[in-house]
């Protein structure tokens, strides 16, 4: 096979072993050292966007992705709504806080009256259902569907009683201030593994009405389920520009969010320093390579070699080792997370965070793992340079004085 002289005299210094066991050591080591930081860094982030993933499909499944007041506004407006860029559909939503009681305990609970057969097709909710379903609270029946954690929490089962307190809406009554309160029935129990499990209770729009004395409809607002729930700011600004004021999930859930993705960038950076310092260890070899090849890079000068073909030698020497070092890592990686579950399982390792409870959520992002390849390969071209700029610089007449 036809190799370019300076490549075929690189890879020969690249693989050579005999009379140079250190310098090969250091090259077995960069090698390992940018293959295990690469597998660490793609199996890393791939866990951590799974982790994201799982965030965003049960926490976002509850909360509202954007809510706009829509109270008093033309009908032409809220018609539009739906067919904005991003939004999947929309429905009326209300949402007060308020305090549920069972005859084992009293719990602080956010209510969410809903519009069911909009929510049965639009929510995840509705494909988590232990019980009943979203069509199950007809409005005048006065059903709430909770979350499992709710349910164990107060001992709750379908078609108990429980009593249902606004802490948003009070009158006077004989005994003086009286807060909003109706016995409501449970229809139906959801278990969505989230934080959110034991604080929201859903409950027809109408019943969230009457509940609260809510005669004007002045609290109801309309809730926009989007493609992805990540995409709301371009949503927010069109809604701005239409003159609609709106409340977002940030509000409630963008903590959260911010110190995963915040954990994740932190991880990703320690793990490429892991990679430079693999990187970096190149330039050490390279340094021994050349002045230990002084006299070898002298001969080539004086039968007609170029200093920019020297130069290209061990250029193409540190980027046989980066490049060797890339793949294995990419290979050992994609195949980590591919079978870390079952690793998991070998080994018997409890991690319950997937879906179903099962393993860990995986979720590779090739335009992710591309990055880092690139990445992974300029630290190596760029370690390179300098101990390739030094045989540059190499005199013949002095590198052959004692020889």
């Amino acid at each position: 096979m036809f190799y370019p002289l300076s490549a075929f005299i690189g890879l020969r210094y690249a693989k050579a072993s005999k009379g140079s066991s250190f310098i090969a050591f250091i090259n077995f080591f960069s090698v390992a050292g940018i293959a295990l930081g690469l597998m660490s860094l793609i199996t890393v982030l791939a866990v951590m966007n799974g982790f994201e993933g799982e965030l965003k499909l049960r926490n976002l499944g509850i909360t509202s992705h954007i809510l706009v007041e829509t109270y008093q506004k033309e009908p032409s407006h809220l018609e539009n709504l739906s067919g904005l860029p991003g939004v999947e559909s929309t429905s009326l939503h209300l949402e007060s806080e308020g305090l549920i009681q069972s005859g084992y305990g009293l719990k602080g609970v956010m209510f969410q009256g809903i519009e069911p057969e909009v929510m049965q097709k639009s929510s995840i909710i509705s494909q988590n259902m232990l019980v009943g379903k979203l069509s199950d609270l007809v409005k005048g029946d006065y059903g709430i569907i909770i979350g499992r954690a709710l349910s164990l929490k107060l001992q709750l089962r379908v078609g108990d009683k429980a009593r249902l307190i606004s802490s948003e809406n009070s009158y006077f009554g004989p005994f003086g201030r009286m807060y909003s309160q109706r016995v409501f029935t449970v229809k139906g129990i959801f278990d969505m593994s989230s934080a959110l499990d034991d604080k929201v209770v859903l409950m027809n729009i109408h019943d969230a009405t009457r509940l609260l004395r809510d005669k004007d409809q002045e609290l109801v607002k309309t809730r926009l389920f989007l493609q992805d729930a990540f995409d709301y700011k371009s949503v927010v600004t069109t809604l701005n520009k239409m003159g609609l004021s709106s409340t977002s999930w940030r509000q409630q859930q963008g903590a959260l969010f911010d110190a995963v993705k915040m954990e994740k960038n932190m991880m990703s950076l320690m793990l490429l320093l892991i990679i430079a310092v693999a990187a970096f260890n190149i330039v050490s070899a390279l340094v021994m390579v050349v002045s230990e090849k002084k006299p070898d890079i002298a001969i080539l000068l004086t039968q007609g070699m170029t200093r920019r073909n020297i130069m290209n030698i061990f250029l193409f020497n540190g980027a046989y080792n980066g490049v060797k070092g890339t793949l294995i890592g990419l290979i050992t990686g994609v195949l980590l997370v591919s079978q870390i579950n079952n690793l998991l399982a070998l080994f018997r390792v409890p991690v319950f965070l997937g879906p179903n409870g099962q393993g860990l959520p995986v979720d590779l992002q090739w335009t992710q793992v591309v990055m880092l390849v690139f990445i992974s390969l300029l630290l190596c071209f760029l370690a390179s340079i300098y101990p390739a700029y030094r045989a540059l610089k190499v005199s013949p007449a002095q590198a052959l004085k004692y020889e």
